[in-house]
């Protein structure tokens, strides 16, 4: 097994010799006789398994490093040892604060030391193993989550007549909608992780389609009444057929989907469907998509029509010609199309 590295941080280098010594046999070793020079160290990309650490040294103390290393995390991975003849107590208890795992006390003992060091070094190696491992595998379940939401689209889009290029635009401009709302809005504020599920969800926001007859789906002309009446069954429909799979997608974007695919049809003054429901009871994932959702069919072809240019699809928009959206909403989407230009 490679060698692990103690990165020893001393401006007193009688200090950094015993120490190097004492543990040179069993570890790689590397030196600084400042903070600073240790800062450039833990920032270039060196492996560095453990710390030890003088607090009081010129140029940048031990203290200034150990808040260095809480602001880029590498605390979380890196054990630190302060090394100490007589701190006060106050220093040691900013140390501890700020993540060092224990004191290294003057003079050395280092038979003693060297067991307890290479207990921590092989307690945070395991850690940190075992968190790329959960990091990893959570990566490749968001991969497969996906994976199987688009397949599942795809289904739909076909039968509808449709590319599977719809579904891919939706998720995309669902995305950069919502990433503007949320840098806009505090209400309407999103992670980017549920920004990101988000997206993934409102692919499957026409799932219910596969309930629709093909005779009324793919219709050229306009449709009747009770056809139109049907029609809008697709977001029961959809949501019946989500509500059997839910523990073959990760919670957040089942959840997400449910809502999106029932609610995507709600109008800003309640004249939506299927519930009726109005404003803010609406939910501002289930809001954002139906922008989208309307932005893309009208500037898409469709069997039952030819596609808009995309100012005119905006204009209809604005003017309340496809039903009335959130002002909040269609302000982002201004200002999406502004910065952006991925709407046009």
């Amino acid at each position: 097994m490679e060698k692990a590295t103690i990165l020893i941080v001393d401006d007193m280098e009688i200090n950094r010799v015993l120490l190097a010594n004492g543990f040179g046999d069993d570890y790689n070793i590397m030196e600084a006789e400042n903070g600073e020079q240790a800062v450039k160290i833990l920032d270039s990309g060196e492996k560095i398994s453990a710390v030890l650490l003088d607090m009081m040294m010129p140029v940048m103390s031990g203290i200034d490093v150990l808040q260095h290393m809480n602001k880029n995390n590498s605390i979380k991975r890196i054990p630190v040892f302060i090394i100490t003849a007589a701190e006060g107590e106050d220093i040691l208890m900013a140390a501890y604060e700020l993540g060092a795992v224990d004191v290294i006390s003057k003079p050395f003992m280092m038979q003693f030391l060297k067991c307890r060091i290479g207990n921590v070094i092989e307690l945070y190696r395991h850690r940190n193993d075992l968190e790329a491992l959960v990091e990893e595998k959570a990566n490749r379940l968001e991969i497969i989550n996906k994976s199987m939401v688009e397949a599942l689209a795809n289904i739909i889009e076909f039968r509808d007549c449709e590319s599977g290029e719809h579904v891919k635009r939706i998720s995309g401009l669902t995305k950069i909608l919502m990433t503007e709302i949320s840098g806009m809005y505090s209400e309407y504020y999103l992670t980017t992780d549920e920004i990101e599920k988000v997206s993934t969800a409102s692919i499957l926001h026409d799932v219910g389609k596969i309930a629709i007859p093909d005779n009324i789906l793919n219709k050229p002309g306009r449709l009747t009444k009770e056809e139109f009446e049907f029609m809008k069954l697709h977001t029961v429909k959809g949501c019946e057929i989500l509500s059997n799979i839910p523990n073959i997608i990760d919670e957040d974007i089942y959840n997400y989907c449910y809502d999106i695919c029932r609610h995507h049809h709600e109008r800003w003054d309640g004249r939506g469907y299927p519930d009726g429901i109005s404003g803010d009871d609406i939910s501002i994932w289930a809001q954002v998509v139906a922008v989208v959702d309307v932005y893309d069919a009208l500037i898409s072809p469709r069997v039952y029509k030819s596609a808009y240019d995309h100012e005119v699809a905006v204009k209809m928009i604005y003017n309340g010609e496809c039903g009335t959206f959130n002002p909040k909403v269609l302000k982002a989407f201004d200002k999406a199309i502004g910065k952006t230009g991925c709407f046009d």
